[in-house]
């Protein structure tokens, strides 16, 4: 379900200073984030951001059609590591086959 159209897009007060601050001052050094949850805004295109996944801090540019979506979209908390070969069995013998002998 999405957020209401009255509310308007939910972005995090203090993310929004920074990105004043930031436009105010001319840097284009990356703005380091915790707010996954943040609407991009286009306020935010053209801008870098380290987004948090968890355990390290992602980099995002922003650009044009990134705007409407989440910041934490940009940054994934997990890593695929591909799908098992033959079975299940293939990640605990490291083969593709059954029971090589």
């Amino acid at each position: 379900m999405s957020r209401s159209l009255k509310k308007g897009p939910y972005t995090d007060e203090r993310l929004m200073e920074k990105i004043a601050k930031a436009k105010a001052e001319g840097k284009m050094s990356p703005i380091k984030t915790w707010a996954r949850s943040s609407t991009i805004t286009p306020e935010m295109v053209g801008m870098k951001f380290l987004v948090h996944n968890g355990k390290k801090h992602e980099e995002v540019l922003v650009i044009e059609s990134m705007i409407g979506h989440r910041l934490g979209e940009f940054a994934p908390t997990r890593k695929f590591k591909g799908h098992a070969k033959k079975g299940k069995l293939s990640k605990v013998y490291g083969s593709s086959g059954r029971f090589e002998e």
